[in-house]
Order: C-alpha cells, then structure tokens, then sequence
C-alpha cells in the first residue's frame, strides 16, 4: 500500500471494513477490534490516523511498540488466535501508519480473553448479547439450524394421519403403532430430539404448530392501489398449520387477489394471470424453507395493483448477496426442511434453482437484502398494460389497519405496531420480538419521535408510549 492508497482509504471514512486508531496502548481493546472484525467479513485497522481523516502517523518508536502489541493481541487475547497481517505505509516526516488487515476468520465465533463474541455494526462493533444473535452466528458458520432445535412438543403433537399418508407414499411403510416407536422412527428421520419433536418435525408434520410457534405463520393483505391504505383493503387473511397448508393457502389468497386478463377468452373461462404461477410458487417455497426461524416473525405478503411483495424474517445468510442468489448461489440455512420439500412435502425443485426459475419466467422481479431490519423481500412487479384492468373493481372495504406510510421503513413499522398493541412495552421485549439490537431498537425509536409520530408519557420506568395520530396511520 503506497500513500495516495492510504489517502484514498482515509478519504472513504470509517465503515464495517476500515476502522481508524490515533494510537494503541491497550491490547485488551486492540483484541476486541479484531475478533469483530474476524466474526464479520473481516477488515483494516488503520493505526496513526484520526477520526477526521487527518494522518498524524507515528514515529519508528511507536511502530516497534504497536507491532509487538498486535502480536501480543492476535496470539493471548484471542479465541481462538488469529494470524493478522502487518503493513508500515510512509506518511511525512519520518513517521508511518500501520495498517492491520484482518481477515474473516475461518473458525468462528471468535472471542475475546473475557469471553465476549464481537461483531461489526456498521463503523462500530458490539458485543452479542441475546440467545437470538448467538444462535444467528452459529447458524451462519453451520455449527447450528433452527430446523433441528427442540420445541418441547411431545409425540401427541404430531398429525398422525399425515405423518400416515407422507410415510406410505414416500417410503411405502405404515405408521407404528406404539409411541416409543413412533418416537424411535421420529428421530431416525430427524424430525425429532430426545423424544421431542424439532422444528423441522413441528413444521411439516405438526397438528397445530401455531400453538407452539405462533409466531411461525403467514399474514397476507390486499390492497385496491399501489401503496399501503390505512383505511381500505381488499382482503386479509392469517395461514397456519404445517407448512404444506400455509404454502396452499398464501398460494391461493395470491391468485383470487390478482387482475386476470380475459385475453379473448368466454366469460365462462377463467382469466390469465399477470404473472405466470409457477414465479410465486417458487418464491413462496423460498420464503418459507429459508427463512430465519431463529426470529420470532410471520412471513409477510402485500397484494397491491401493481406489484405483490413477499417479506421473509432474516437476512441473507453468510456471504449470499442479492447478485449471487440471482445466478444461482444459495446456502441451507434449514437442511431439514430443505430435504423433506425435496420429497414432496412442497413443490420444491432443487437447491439453488427456485429464484433462477422465477427469474427464467418473469424477469421483473426485485429482490431487498434489508440488513437493518433483518428481512429479505422479493417483490414481484406486472406490466404496466396489467395493472389496472378497465373496469376492475376493486371491492375496498373498511378497515383499520394501522400501519404506517413512508418515508419511515419497514423495521420502523414493526416497531410502531408492537408500540400499538402495548403501550408499556420494554426496549428488551422489542428487541426479542423482532430479533434485533438493543441500539438499532433505540436508534429508530429516536427516528420515530424525532418525525412525531411516537412519544414518550411519563418517566423512563414508570411511563408509556403514545403513538401519535399519524403514526396510528
């Protein structure tokens, strides 16, 4: 790295990659940059450089003490030691910035000399702290799914007549008939852990998994235009049950709620579709297969005129980006439930296939990596000839709903409806139900006040929240 290099990387500023230090003296701190940085997608650390930019650097002195100190950190202050590389780029009289490249690191989750897991966010770092997060990082280094973790549901949770019909069709072997069996052939499929039913077994095979995990369903609404209307829907509907019914029931709420295209067709015969079935079939399977289950969110589904909009809890998991998902690329996040699909239990068509086949039919389609709010939306847009049929009615009915309009984003409304439902919830409780940090939870609640639409009634302990008029629409 040479000096209009450093200067370029200066210019840029602080973010999740480069991280700027006037100096080091404590190892302990120095550590905890770097197991960050190892947890995340690795990163600089700039040492001789000030937060405004400015290029200080450090005499030969300091270079011989700090580099003896990243060694010190890298080797005794981490778990497990990591082997950073070293750079002494010239500046001006005589001194030097050290440049410390951090790669992501290959045995993760990292930790500290105390025990703390570090992470980037954003140009800062914080520590883990839930149950939530630490069961994310370990899902994404594959140490853990969430398919595989134990409801607590006994073998009575089980749909017996399903269970029934997928073993005769798919192994052409009948239901057992007493319940130690039953429990033993449960978790020789992996559908079950120490005579509980997992995840993976709840979700395809359960009687009523929304009395386990109610949070595990999947809400749709219609609405007559092209924006979210707090006082007019077309239609609203919550899908439970094992996943098979939900896919059947969103699928289903999608085709009566879209325009069709009479195409010359008798007024007997049913329309054409703007969008060929087999894209939302795909990305329905998407949406609930790889999804976050660690968070304790629905799918969400959004009919409007011109678009629907399917809204998946989590993130892309690992290095997945928006451009790799659509040649191809695709990680298990859920392998259990992946597998069952594959043999039938969903329309599943193979790993890494479903969003190229949407793509391959239908070519208008968006897809929103949302790491803020920890969501992964595909919207499915239709030809502007599509979007208004003549003479289309739209059948609005009343209704509140209470959810808000832009420019505030979708973390922003979650947080609004929570707020809504109970005045005196906790920042801990929203940071639980939605599966976020404590800092992003008080940053857009700050954001939310700053617009008006929230405040706060009485002190911190003993007060509540008002959501204002204008945040109720």
């Amino acid at each position: 790295m040479n000096h209009r290099e450093l200067k370029h990387f200066v210019t840029l500023g602080e973010d999740s990659r480069r991280q700027f230090k006037r100096d080091i003296r404590n190892a302990d701190s120095l550590a905890s940059e770097m197991v960050a940085f190892s947890n995340s997608d690795g990163g600089i650390i700039f040492v001789g450089v000030d937060d405004d930019g400015s290029t200080p650097g450090l005499t030969a002195g300091d270079v011989r003490r700090i580099n003896q100190l990243i060694s010190n950190a890298a080797t005794q202050h981490i778990r497990s030691p990591i082997s950073p590389k070293t750079e002494n780029v010239p500046v001006k009289d005589d001194r030097a910035v050290i440049a410390i490249d951090v790669p992501e690191g290959i045995d993760k989750p990292y930790f500290d000399r105390h025990g703390v897991i570090w992470v980037k966010s954003g140009s800062d770092k914080r520590r883990i702290q839930s149950k939530e997060e630490l069961r994310r990082l370990f899902q994404n280094v594959d140490l853990v799914h969430a398919d595989e973790v134990p409801t607590k549901a006994g073998v009575d949770a089980l749909d017996k007549l399903r269970f029934r019909d997928f073993l005769l069709e798919t192994y052409q072997q009948d239901l057992p008939e007493s319940e130690a069996a039953l429990t033993q052939l449960l978790e020789n499929m992996n559908l079950a852990t120490n005579d509980q039913i997992n995840l993976a077994g709840l979700l395809l095979f359960g009687r009523q998994p929304e009395h386990v995990k109610p949070a595990f369903v999947t809400k749709a609404v219609s609405y007559p235009g092209t924006t979210v209307d707090v006082a007019h829907y077309r239609d609203s509907e919550d899908f439970s049950g094992p996943l098979s019914r939900i896919f059947k029931g969103a699928l289903g709420f999608i085709i009566r709620s879209l325009p069709k295209q009479q195409q010359g067709r008798g007024i007997n015969e049913p329309g054409r579709l703007p969008v060929p079935r087999i894209v939302f079939e795909e990305l329905l399977v998407n949406a609930l297969i790889h999804r976050d289950y660690f968070i304790e969110a629905p799918v969400r589904l959004f009919v409007f005129e011109d678009r629907v909009e399917l809204i998946s809890p989590g993130n892309l998991p690992n290095h997945l980006t928006v451009a790799k998902i659509r040649v191809g690329n695709s990680v298990l996040r859920n392998s259990i439930l992946a597998s069952y699909a594959a043999k039938g239990v969903l329309p599943y068509r193979g790993l890494g296939t479903g969003i190229r086949r949407a793509l391959s039919k239908w070519d208008a389609i968006d897809f929103v990596d949302d790491r803020e709010a920890c969501t992964f939306k595909a919207v499915i847009r239709f030809p502007k000839a599509q979007r208004k049929p003549e003479g289309y009615d739209t059948g609005a009915v009343e209704a509140p709903l209470k959810q808000p309009f832009a420019p505030i984003t979708e973390l922003q409304m979650q947080i609004l409806a929570l707020i809504s439902t109970d005045a005196e919830i906790s920042y801990n409780v929203i940071v639980g139900q939605l599966g976020i940090n404590r800092t992003t939870v008080m940053r857009n609640i700050r954001k939310l006040k700053e617009l008006g639409l929230l405040e706060r009634v009485g002190s911190r302990k003993t007060g509540h929240w008002k959501v204002n008029e204008t945040g109720e629409k």
